[in-house]
């Protein structure tokens, strides 16, 4: 018994490492066209494009105003930090509507539709208790809106707030990394991992953006 259980981890491990041979063998051929049989080339990636102050890209005024006034109910400044207006919120999604997201880049959007299953995903200044009221009847239901369904417009805001207050701040939400110095998230640091057994303590350094931040010059 202790000869064929010998025998067959012998076996085992002459395949793993045969196995392990010939894919190294391989890899260097085969890089290019790993990604699910499509072609590959190294550095060809896109990164993001830092958003920087300006005008409104995709907004009018009018409706910028109104998407600040919302994103800053749903996300209302207190003492621990700002809401989304401050935190930039919307412009992050007006950046997002600007770019493909907005175009619906990857999406089928050209007949003929067909129904959808739920799990396909989605083929003005006025006294804060309105705005509450407004944005409870959109996410109700009880305010028609011509061409759009209110339910979705609702979750599709609270989503961009909520993508926009914690992204990076290179899409132009989450302002000074106030979302995640809310949450006490690192962000883009290169390594933190004798902090990652330590739970229900608080980590002592701020987050940094993929951009860095902007306390980081050069020094002379």
């Amino acid at each position: 018994m202790d000869r064929t259980l010998s025998l067959a981890l012998s076996r085992r491990s002459l395949l793993a490492s045969t196995a392990a041979f010939v894919f190294a063998g391989t890899t260097v051929a085969r890089a290019r066209t790993l990604a699910g049989g499509m072609p590959w080339e190294p550095g060809t990636a896109t990164p993001p494009v830092p958003v920087r102050p300006g005008p409104w890209m995709f907004f009018t005024a009018d409706e910028a105003a109104l998407i600040e006034a919302a994103v800053d109910r749903l996300i209302p400044p207190d003492d621990r930090g700002p809401g989304g207006k401050d935190a930039g919120c919307a412009v992050f999604i007006d950046r997002q509507l600007a770019g493909p997201y907005g175009r619906a880049g990857g999406l089928y959007m050209k007949p003929p539709f067909m129904p959808g299953a739920a799990t396909q995903g989605y083929q003005m200044s006025d006294a804060p208790a309105d705005q509450d009221k407004v944005l409870t009847a959109l996410e109700t239901g009880s305010i028609n809106l011509k061409d759009v369904n209110s339910e979705e417009f609702f979750a599709l805001l609270l989503q961009d707030t909520q993508e926009g207050f914690f992204a990076d701040p290179i899409y132009g939400g989450n302002r000074d990394m106030s979302g995640w110095k809310l949450v006490g998230f690192p962000g883009a640091r290169y390594d933190y991992r004798d902090w990652v057994e330590r739970h229900n303590e608080v980590y002592p350094l701020p987050p940094v953006s993929i951009m860095g931040r902007s306390d980081w010059g050069v020094r002379e």
